[in-house]
């Protein structure tokens, strides 16, 4: 015997009924014989309650759910059934709609909506549609025989969830269903008690049932047909990644399904593993897709987990106090209270001391129990032995299962290392001694978050994706970036499993969110065409609301307004890259308070390219310093602008000629005294020095002014330019003197013994620095370990190619970070 199963969704509809009489005429065989149970057609069930509640409060309003339901099952009678076979089977249906009708009627008279009432009035759904499937199978010429399971499944009369009297509901079950000749059409989630009174085995109770009955009659397989592709590693709804497993063991699916996963109802599970009989997990809308077997042995999967579930909604009950401790009894008086007031327990840890002990219920009963708990230990919490009953709701519970957890190490800290990399903080946690599952409660708004970061480090099926949200794309650094991470997409996938998505973006006028990714393709007509309007602070806190997975802000802006964001970002575990220097050259208390947020929510902010672009100069700071140099000093050009002005400046060119040129190249800002007043300079060797140790302010920073007074305070550009022809005798005696001891002129930033300075300096031939040309930069570092021959970084120091491949670096760096 073939038990199958069709759900809500699978005989929801005229074409999922069409697809679901399909599948069962291919798998009816005369020799062994089959019997289906079927669930009632989807929403009818919440349908009739919703009228079951109506008619208790006295309104007739139940008549218009009643006529929908009739015009639901008729459509699909009235699609499916040649026209002159209508009658019989319409009014059949009629029939039990004329019956729910009355019944509804009486529950106006009672004004009472009991479980008793509840449980005969869902049963009309399982009812009409098993009648209307089973005539329909009649008419394709099968032979069909409608069965009441009120008729076969015995249980007690534990209204809404009846336990099933095993033995005599077999014995019923093998003298009606036992003819491979037949196909059984079975009313799924009902049965009855000993006075013959409808009862329900539970909302899901369908599989239930299928289960029951295959275990009675030694199935071969039981099927359970519903519209997903078996059960999959994760809620499809939540992880888009989420793919179904092929194989799985009896133990692994009940603790996934205990969990949340709705595939299958957990009961189930129970008659079809004390027989061993095979369940099998199929979707009706994909017939042919081999779906998941449950079974007793499964081969070993190539993954150390099997799948992670969630129940989105729980209450965490929490009892201490440190009259607990060593205390015999109070765990059994305390669970012996919940068992007596029929509270489900989902979860249970205790602290190792006793001093607590905590667990997670569903949300509607967290105040009752919260009561049930102070009335029951009164005495306890009097005497000061137990301090209070809490209860916290708004939490969420996830389930990391896999018998494969039992044979690899390593698997608790993985998991724990990736939600606190997400900055999702762990509750409560508990893992049983068959180390089958690990459970943590966590915040419910950090559920998906935690589901997409957990699914990607485990199965790694699409790589590790990097969620990025830039500030800035259309500038000139911004556009670089995205083109360089469009042109290394496919070598990142290949070489380093790395998907970097772009979720967020804005500029100046727009800004453009979207959780599924903006294509790099066209990503600037979707900015102009699909943008809103652009408000900062809304951005932040939208990029803060979706509360992705392994989140990274890039701000490749100079805007000295985004800065307040950076903190509130920080705190919310998104990390931050950025060649934007205001941050870290503000004052001395906001450039801590920024590494302290980083450090205690354990994320990164990276600011490579504040100096040096693309060079590897705060890089290779820290390096020497966590590994235990010292560093005495540090000199440095860090200006490309500067550094192509004195690279070109010569005895027979006046200053303000090769200052023009420079202007001319885009070399310098549109004002070129952004760049000579040394301002940018100072900034970048006071953020050095910072990493260094020092408690340094802006104005701490000796600046040998290149400029004069006169020279910065010109009106405009033109007038400045003015101002240097004037002085152009102080830079040719300047370049003059140089000149004439064979020395170069060179702006140079410096620290040392707990001073900055920058100003223009003449070098020799045997300095580092003479030899620099274009618009280089250069770094050199003496420390204990470079006192002979200091360590010298050199290169360009400017340009939005190697800016942008700075900013990139750091992304990638990230990546390893967060993987």
């Amino acid at each position: 015997m073939r038990v199958l199963k069709f759900g809500g969704t699978s005989v929801g509809t005229v074409e999922s009924i069409t697809e679901v009489a399909e599948i069962i005429q291919k798998k009816f065989s005369k020799s062994t014989g089959i019997a289906v149970a079927f669930s009632a057609m989807s929403g009818v069930t919440n349908k009739l309650l919703e009228a079951g509640k109506m008619a208790a409060a006295g309104s007739a309003d139940y008549m218009e759910i009643v006529k929908t339901l009739e015009d639901r099952h008729f459509e699909v009678i009235k699609k499916l059934v040649p026209v002159k076979s209508q009658s019989s089977i319409l009014a059949t249906i009629k029939g039990e709609l004329n019956d729910l009708e009355d019944f509804l009627k009486g529950i106006t008279y009672i004004r009472e909506l009991s479980p008793r009432t509840s449980d005969f009035l869902v049963s009309f759904g399982e009812r009409l549609s098993t009648r209307m499937i089973s005539f329909l199978l009649k008419e394709k010429g099968l032979n069909t025989v409608y069965t009441d399971a009120r008729q076969i499944i015995k249980t007690n009369s534990n209204f809404g969830f009846a336990e099933v009297d095993a033995v005599l509901t077999h014995q019923h079950i093998i003298e009606k269903l036992s003819d491979p000749s037949v196909i059984y059409c079975v009313t799924g989630f009902i049965g009855s008690d000993e006075n013959n009174s409808t009862t329900t085995l539970g909302r899901g109770g369908s599989d239930y049932t299928a289960s029951i009955i295959g275990a009675a009659l030694n199935a071969e397989v039981i099927e359970i047909w519903t519209d997903v592709n078996g059960m999959m590693t994760a809620d499809p709804r939540k992880v888009k990644n989420a793919f179904s497993i092929a194989e799985i063991s009896y133990s692994e699916a009940m603790e996934l399904s205990h969990f949340g996963a709705k595939v299958i109802y957990p009961p189930s599970l129970i008659p079809a593993f004390q027989r061993d009989i095979p369940i099998r997990i199929l979707n009706t809308f994909e017939s042919s897709h081999p779906g998941t077997i449950i079974s007793r042995n499964v081969n070993q999967k190539a993954y150390s987990i099997t799948g992670i579930s969630s129940i989105d909604d729980i209450a965490l009950i929490n009892l201490h106090g440190n009259g607990m401790i060593g205390v015999a009894g109070v765990a059994a008086k305390l669970f012996g209270l919940m068992a007596d007031n029929h509270i489900s327990i989902v979860l249970i840890t205790q602290a190792s001391s006793e001093h607590s002990i905590c667990f997670a219920v569903e949300p509607a009963a967290g105040e009752k129990v919260r009561q049930i708990l102070e009335k029951g230990f009164k005495n306890e919490i009097t005497n000061g032995e137990i301090e209070n009953v809490s209860v916290q709701y708004n939490l969420s519970i996830l389930a990391v299962v896999g018998e494969g957890m039992r044979s690899s190490s390593g698997i608790s800290g993985k998991l724990f290392s990736v939600l606190g990399k997400n900055g999702i903080n762990v509750v409560a946690t508990a893992q049983g001694s068959s180390e089958l599952n690990i459970s943590v409660v966590i915040k419910k708004k950090d559920i998906a978050k935690a589901l997409n970061a957990i699914h990607e480090s485990f199965f790694e099926i699409d790589g590790f994706t990097l969620n990025l949200f830039i500030l800035g794309p259309t500038g000139l650094i911004g556009r670089t970036l995205l083109k360089q991470i469009l042109a290394q997409k496919d070598t990142l996938r290949k070489e380093k499993n790395l998907t970097i998505r772009i979720v967020g973006m804005t500029n100046t006028r727009k800004m453009l969110l979207n959780p599924e990714g903006i294509s790099l393709d066209n990503w600037l007509e979707k900015l102009d065409n699909e943008g809103e309007p652009v408000n900062q602070s809304e951005f932040f806190e939208d990029m803060q609301a979706l509360n992705l997975s392994n989140s990274v802000f890039v701000d490749c802006s100079a805007d000295k307004n985004i800065i307040q964001y950076y903190a509130p970002v920080l705190q919310s575990n998104i990390s931050i890259v950025t060649p934007n220097k205001v941050a870290n050259s503000g004052t001395y208390e906001e450039y801590a308070a920024l590494r302290e947020i980083s450090r205690k929510r354990n994320v990164k902010f990276l600011y490579e390219t504040n100096v040096g672009a693309g060079l590897p100069i705060i890089n290779t700071l820290q390096g020497l310093i966590n590994s235990g140099d010292q560093i005495r000093k540090i000199e440095a050009v860090l200006s490309g602008t500067l550094s192509y002005i004195f690279n070109t400046f010569s005895v027979d060119r006046p200053f303000v000629e090769v200052v023009k040129e420079a202007r001319e190249k885009g070399y310098t800002e549109p004002d070129p005294r952004d760049d000579l007043s040394g301002t940018d300079v100072a900034r970048k060797i006071l953020i050095l020095a910072r990493e260094c140790g020092l408690k340094l302010e802006f104005e701490d920073v000796e600046n040998t002014p290149l400029l004069s007074a006169k020279a910065l305070a010109a009106a405009s550009v033109g007038e400045f330019y003015k101002v240097l022809e004037e002085e152009d005798q102080h830079y040719a005696g300047l370049i003059s003197a140089a000149h004439s001891e064979g020395k170069r002129l060179r702006f140079i930033a410096s620290f040392e013994e707990g001073k900055a300075r920058i100003g223009l300096t003449a070098v020799n031939p045997a300095h580092p620095f003479y030899s620099l040309s274009g618009s280089e930069n250069i770094v050199s570092f003496t420390t204990d370990r470079y006192e002979t021959n200091p360590l010298v970084v050199k290169g360009p120091g400017a340009g939005a190619e190697v800016t942008a491949m700075g900013v990139f670096a750091d992304i990638i760096s990230l990546s390893s970070f967060l993987a």
